[in-house]
């Protein structure tokens, strides 16, 4: 209502200047004097205005004939199309603006006017490659998908426009959560444009989804090739791809392929903790011992890690425990101070019943970097070492309430995993699962700190002839209390590192 009155009000002044500016022109004095073929033509100040304006409407009128008249000759020479174009000319400039109006409007965010442009932009253009992208993106925003799906139907029948017609459609069925489907179109717009960086990577996440690690691989490679990878990050998701292919690898009927899968991830990444297991224990099972040890040597230098070390002590399952000690040595001599190698050695010396050097082993670990697992070790100790019930019990408290140390955490969402995947499955990116220690401590009990009085103190009221007589029971159910309380208290913890010998 008021920009219609505007309107009328800026009409009304125009007017009224025009009659102001008239009266002016004819009270003014004087005039222009024009001759033509002897005659001489008098004009006053408002007929020259006038006679001003008609010769520029007859300028104009004498460019478009000739215009038309060179469409004409253009026409007769053999150019059909000529004259068509010179009577459309002024609706390709409309239509031309319109359509520029339009992807302003979308630009904006203002879905409705884009809509009005693409519209009329289509009617006036008559050229469909040019339109109907501004008429599916218009109809999108303003949420209107069945128009937005039946114009990048029409974008796939046209070649030149198939493959925006393509990635329009997979665009809206990922929105829906059709993977299947989204991955299809994916593959196919990807033929349509290999070296299209944004299609590669939609492609390889879906890829990675639906876990077609070998689709996944030749993805990776086409990106490698078009310069969108860097080759040491290539080598590195490769290696995970290649994993993935053999995670089979355990089960009794893996094949043959399986294991060479897993050996050809540790070579493409030899730092790739999973894959240096995985591709031991194919060694393994091929029979060739020091191929392994060679391989977990190598991951070990690398980062310790308690898989290389289960790993480690499947090469020799049936070695004592003094000869397993003294065969970690190639592990543990890399990197002596690291608290993974100091965890696995406390852990080797309490299976082998030496608490002393156990507990040397663990140095300052305890006091420094304590988490559940050394707490549970101490617990461990002291059993071994002849203490009280509420000494253990004590250790056991504490690691009931301790951080659980380095984890595998998403660098993406910084959820923590139990175990190591390809893709997270918690926000599902590729590749982001390391081995650290969670920024936010996981706690193994909530309500720890108040069960330590409850943990310690009760038992402190038993008498003395239960606990000989809670003792005794203990002694007679199992040989060894030590792995009793390494088994039991661990299990809730953090899973020792190697494998315990009975």
């Amino acid at each position: 209502m008021l920009w219609s009155l505007l309107k009328i009000l800026v009409f009304v002044a125009i007017i009224g200047l025009l009659a102001v500016g008239a009266g002016f022109l004819m009270e003014t004095s004087g005039g222009v004097q024009i001759t033509v073929a002897g005659t001489e033509y008098t004009l006053s100040p408002l007929q020259s205005v006038i006679a001003l304006g008609v010769l520029v409407v007859l300028v104009w009128l004498f460019f478009k004939l000739l215009s038309l008249l060179i469409a004409t000759l253009k026409f007769l020479n053999g150019d059909e199309t000529a004259l068509s174009r010179y009577f459309d000319r002024n609706r390709e400039q409309k239509g031309y603006q319109a359509l520029a109006d339009g992807l302003m409007a979308l630009a904006s965010g203002e879905g409705r006017a884009a809509m009005a442009k693409a519209n009329r932009a289509e009617k006036l253009l008559n050229k469909p490659e040019l339109t109907n992208l501004l008429v599916a993106q218009a109809a999108e925003m303003t949420g209107d998908t069945k128009k937005a799906s039946d114009t990048y139907k029409k974008l796939v029948t046209n070649n030149a426009t198939r493959f925006v017609g393509v990635r329009g459609i997979m665009k809206q069925k990922l929105a829906e959560g059709d993977d299947d489907t989204a991955r299809k179109l994916a593959e196919k717009a990807l033929a349509l444009k290999p070296r299209h960086e944004e299609t590669q990577d939609v492609l390889l996440n879906l890829q990675t989804k639906a876990q077609d690690w070998a689709g996944a691989r030749s993805t990776l490679t086409a990106k490698l090739k078009a310069g969108y990878l860097p080759r040491d990050v290539f080598k590195r998701r490769d290696a995970v791809l290649a994993l993935s292919e053999a995670k089979d690898l355990l089960d009794e009927d893996a094949t043959i392929e399986q294991q060479e899968r897993a050996i050809e991830a540790n070579r493409l990444s030899p730092d790739l903790v999973p894959a240096a297991a995985m591709a031991a224990r194919a060694h393994i099972k091929k029979g060739k011992a020091r191929a392994a040890t060679k391989i977990l040597k190598k991951a070990w230098e690398v980062q310790p890690h308690p898989e290389l070390a289960h790993a480690f002590a499947e090469i020799e399952p049936d070695e004592t425990p003094r000869q397993r000690i003294k065969r970690f040595t190639a592990l543990t001599r890399l990197h002596p101070e690291n608290m993974e190698t100091r965890l696995i050695l406390a852990e080797l010396n309490i299976v082998a019943e030496d608490f002393p050097e156990a507990r040397r082993a663990l140095g300052d670990v305890v006091e420094n970097k304590g988490d559940a697992r050394a707490f549970t070790l101490m617990a461990a100790i002291e059993r071994g070492e002849g203490a009280s019930d509420a000494v253990v019990q004590g250790w056991l408290a504490r690691a009931l309430n301790a951080p659980r140390g380095p984890q595998w955490v998403c660098d993406n969402c910084h959820d923590i995993q139990a175990e190591w995947a390809p893709v997270c499955p918690n926000c599902g990116s590729f590749d982001t699962l390391s081995w650290q220690t969670p920024q936010t401590p996981e706690i193994a009990s909530a309500t720890g700190v108040h069960m330590l009085p409850l943990i310690v103190g009760a038992l402190e009221d038993k008498t003395e002839a239960e606990e000989t007589e809670e003792v005794d029971d203990a002694i007679e159910v199992e040989a060894d209390p030590v792995e009793e309380t390494v088994e039991g208290a661990i299990e809730d913890s953090t899973e020792p590192a190697v494998e315990k010998q009975t």
